[in-house]
C-alpha cells in the first residue's frame, strides 16, 4: 500500500517517517493510512458550537429586509466591568 507523500503535509510526512522507523515500513504505512482516514473524519465533525448557537438565533432574521449587517458587520464580545452582565456588539468600520 503506496502513500502518495507528494499531497501531504509537513507535519504528516514527519508523522508517516517517525511510524516507518518505528513499526516498519509496512505497518507504518498501514498504520499512517488508518490514523489519516481517522483524523479527516474527526476534522469534518467539529463544528463551533458558538457559531452554531449564533446562526440558530439569527435564524429568525434571515427574511427580514430591515435587518442589515453592513458590509464590515458587527463584533460581538462578552460586556467587561464591574457588575456589568451580557454581551456589546460594536458595529465594525473600515480601517484607513
Amino acid at each position: 500500500m503506496a502513500i502518495d507523500e507528494s499531497g501531504l503535509t509537513k507535519a504528516h510526512a514527519r508523522k508517516l517517517n517517525a511510524l516507518r522507523k518505528s513499526v516498519g515500513d509496512k505497518l507504518g504505512e498501514e498504520v499512517f493510512s488508518k490514523w489519516l482516514a481517522q483524523e479527516k473524519k474527526a476534522s469534518a465533525e467539529r463544528a463551533d458550537p458558538v457559531a452554531e448557537k449564533i446562526a440558530e438565533a439569527l435564524a429568525g432574521y434571515a427574511g427580514d429586509r430591515s435587518f442589515r449587517l453592513g458590509n464590515y458587520g458587527y463584533t460581538v464580545r462578552r460586556a467587561r466591568g464591574k457588575g456589568v452582565s451580557g454581551f456589546v456588539a460594536v458595529k465594525n468600520t473600515k480601517k484607513t
